[in-house]
């Protein structure tokens, strides 16, 4: 890359194509183009065998699964979730006809406080829905502790922490489910899909059903569902993208750590700490903008994208202040203090097994300068 090539903050990676038209190939030869097909059923097994879990369930895109897994556990009511995430997650409560509850996140790991959540809980509360915000891992413990003593459900929006283990495994084990997104910016992707880490066959039978319209066979609907299945050519892309997965990981790795060593010196720069608990994914490279810094964050924001730096204030606004909920009570700016003060001061930087040494320094000397 040439000092004119924009930088982004998330960029996909791409198999050859040679190594791709045999599948492109397959899949024509069988006419099989959805509705669980071969590719579909290999690329659950290779999931499941690579993230270290039990049963997956595919789904077309990471929202419709957010939808899914809420009909699944037949949740209702109110469900506390954090205000700093992307909208899908608050959205899929509002689509399910649900109130969203919004509690303050924890200002170092940026999830969600189970302290906050316990004293959030009131007799309409059914569910948590916490986000494993950058692939760091929730208090998942401490979210257990709450869940069970009220009775509640607990769905984590795993979005960001594809393949992030702990010491007793997958974290995608934590919860009553787990759901993953594989949007072309994620760490793993489809271009466009998602999926429904579950517990056991029963419940990821009836996910299925749901995602296939509520079919049991060719004539019988058990269950009002939707359209959520993932095709058989976004089924190969990601048997493909695992092949590369390790080497795009170990370079991410290899940026993440050069970014903390480039910065380390810039005043008024944080660079976002990996949670202990957990070994990281490199999803994102947070930054926080504060006090000793000449620019405030959308001021750094506009300096770098004039250097054709596309970073990206992830995540601003917060989902509180968006018209649809900035009305709930939760919602209230003095209910939400550390949300409101990382979403003024986050910056994700370009992060991508693409970006080369020389595309890291030309960001920080940006920063720098």
């Amino acid at each position: 890359m040439n000092e004119e090539d924009p930088l982004y903050v998330a960029q996909p990676t791409m198999p050859p194509l040679e190594e791709l038209m045999p599948y492109l190939e397959e899949i024509w030869r069988t006419k099989t183009l959805t509705n669980n097909g071969p590719f579909h059923a290999r690329f659950e097994a290779a999931l499941c065998e690579y993230l270290g879990v039990q049963h997956l369930s595919l789904f077309n895109n990471g929202t419709i699964a957010l939808l899914i897994a809420l009909q699944a556990l037949r949740v209702s009511g109110e469900v506390i979730t954090t205000p700093f995430s992307f909208v899908a997650t608050a959205h899929s409560l509002l689509w399910n006809g649900m109130k969203p509850i919004f509690v303050d996140i924890d200002p170092e790991s940026l999830n969600l406080d189970p302290a906050g959540i316990e004293a959030s809980i009131t007799p309409q509360t059914t569910a948590i829905m916490p986000v494993h915000c950058y692939g760091h891992l929730c208090d998942v413990e401490g979210i257990r502790a709450v869940a069970e003593r009220y009775g509640l459900k607990v769905i984590y929006d795993a979005a960001h922490a594809f393949g992030v283990r702990t010491h007793s495994g997958s974290v995608l084990d934590h919860g009553d489910l787990s759901v993953l997104s594989f949007h072309a910016t994620k760490v793993f992707n489809t271009f466009e899909g998602g999926a429904i880490v579950c517990p056991n066959a029963t419940i990821k039978t009836r996910i299925d059903q749901l995602k296939n319209f509520g079919f049991i066979d060719e004539i019988n609907v058990v269950l009002p569902g939707i359209n959520g299945k993932m095709s058989e050519f976004n089924a190969a892309f990601g048997l493909l993208q695992l092949r590369g997965l390790a080497d795009a990981l170990r370079r991410r790795a290899e940026i993440d750590a050069l970014y903390r060593a480039e910065l380390a010196t810039v005043a008024g720069i944080k660079c976002v700490p990996h949670g202990p608990e957990n070994e990281p994914n490199y999803s994102y490279f947070p930054i926080l903008v504060q006090e000793g810094f000449p620019l405030d964050r959308d001021g750094l924001y506009q300096k770098l994208r004039g250097r054709n730096i596309f970073a990206r204030r992830y995540f601003y606004p917060l989902i509180s202040d968006f018209p649809m909920y900035r009305t709930l009570s939760s919602a209230a700016p003095s209910n939400l203090p550390n949300a409101r003060a990382v979403a003024a001061s986050i910056l994700c930087l370009p992060m991508s097994a693409n970006l080369t040494d020389a595309d890291v320094r030309r960001v920080v000397a940006c920063i720098a300068s």
